[in-house]
């Protein structure tokens, strides 16, 4: 009965009596999607960019598969090609993600160059996206082409999804993953410092933690702080192993502290809160040097 009684409140504060909530302009993390359902309130996703007018698919109540972007809209086509060779998927296999529709612009501004690198001859429009495709037509989306690490052994690795299982860790306010061209993937991590002090007080005997904590590499942490580490090398091993699809190439050999957190101000998110990866690989180059 508690329970009814909190998830009603919880709805009430959403707006009363919603059945569905549209979400969009990012990833979902799956622990808030699983929140939602818990809660009794159905979360339709929808996918699209700025280039697509922006929305090419959504998920619908009657088919409302979890960890997809829906179903195409109508009169628009999906389809995953190979990254190298640009030839056409079955369903089920990942590759780029390239979408068809009337909502698809006809081409960037006297910039015949980029029209012609984002629209191919036959109309497909290069999201930029790797996903595939499920049966029923669904798009799930993984992670940006751009994004992907290639470590030293040739193996791909799509940093978003990983990332978004670490982000469920009450610990860890934002993370990056890095490992370009390197034996193993690497983590810049933004901690949640409230979280990190309630955990420390309630240690025998208590810790001290203070903002001179956050100084960068994790090995320069105060020693009196060595437990932090442990808590969060812990808690990144717990998320990544208890991901859908876990590969032993997914596991994180090291990590860093950032010295403040990601923002619109700093430079380091875009206006839509989306990290910009090569900012801060530009920023922290020589902190990603030393970590692996």
């Amino acid at each position: 009965m508690g329970e009814l009684l909190l998830y009603k409140r919880m709805q009430q504060a959403l707006g009363g009596n919603v059945k569905q909530l549209i979400c969009g302009g990012g990833s979902l993390a799956q622990h808030l999607e699983d929140f939602f359902e818990i809660i009794g309130i159905e979360i339709l996703v929808g996918y699209g960019l700025t280039e697509t007018s922006p929305v090419l698919s959504a998920r619908r109540y009657w088919n409302n598969l979890r960890g997809a972007s829906g179903q195409p809209l109508i009169q628009t086509e999906f389809q995953v090609v190979d990254l190298e060779t640009k030839q056409a998927l079955p369903a089920g296999k990942r590759g780029l993600v390239l979408a068809r529709g009337p909502q698809i612009m006809q081409g960037y501004y006297r910039n015949p160059e980029a029209t012609a690198k984002a629209i191919n001859p036959e109309g497909w429009f290069d999201t930029g996206d790797i996903g595939w495709l499920a049966d029923d037509g669904s798009i799930i989306l993984t992670g940006r082409a751009k994004d992907t690490i290639v470590l030293s052994n040739g193996e791909n690795i799509e940093p978003q999804p990983i990332e978004d299982a670490c982000l469920r860790s009450s610990f860890i306010d934002q993370m990056v993953l890095v490992g370009q061209d390197q034996k193993a993937l690497g983590a810049l991590i933004v901690p949640n410092l409230e979280a990190l002090q309630a955990w420390g007080l309630a240690q025998s005997p208590p810790l001290v933690i203070g903002e001179d904590m956050v100084i960068g590499q994790n090995a320069a942490i105060a020693p009196n702080n060595l437990m932090i580490q442990n808590l969060l090398r812990q808690e990144l091993n717990r998320e990544v192993r208890d991901r859908p699809g876990y590969r032993s190439q997914d596991e994180i050999a090291a990590f860093a502290l950032l010295p403040e957190p990601m923002t619109i101000e700093n430079g380091l998110l875009t206006q839509t809160l989306k990290i910009r990866r090569n900012v801060v690989m530009a920023r922290y180059a020589e902190m990603i040097q030393g970590l692996l």
